[in-house]
């Protein structure tokens, strides 16, 4: 005679939840990017971290990049979903934004980061293909 183990699901989804938990998950960060007072501004969500000590913005060939620590605090017993560690985001920035008037403050674990938006950018038009026709020989 054979024995069926049966599991019900949340028991299954708790034991699967357990063998993930010690998994650590490199930070992401969060970003929006919108146009405001003639400024192209990108906002990203950074609570818990020293902006003086654990961020650098750079834009560098059209691109924006936010990268630093969040750095863990040790703790005898805890349980944490916080993700710490090193993060990186890097934003393409559209054609013509110069990087040239860039500020960034942090403001209630918030980075904000203006750079002065590009000029209008051409509107696309169809280019008429004209016909030749080979001179006959």
């Amino acid at each position: 005679m054979s024995t069926l183990i049966h599991r019900d699901d949340v028991s299954f989804l708790n034991d699967l939840v357990g063998w993930f938990s010690d998994v650590r998950v490199r930070p992401t960060v969060r970003v929006e990017e919108f146009l405001e007072d003639g400024q192209h501004v990108v906002r990203a969500d950074l609570p818990g971290i020293d902006p003086e000590t654990d961020v650098e913005v750079v834009v560098d060939n059209g691109l924006l990049r936010i990268h630093g620590q969040r750095r863990e605090e040790k703790h005898e017993e805890h349980r944490s979903e916080i993700a710490y560690g090193s993060f990186d985001r890097v934003l393409r920035l559209p054609e013509g934004v110069s990087g040239d008037e860039v500020t960034a403050d942090y403001t209630d674990g918030v980075l904000t980061v203006s750079l002065p938006a590009p000029a209008e950018p051409q509107k696309s038009r169809k280019i008429p293909i004209a016909r030749r026709e080979l001179p006959v020989e």
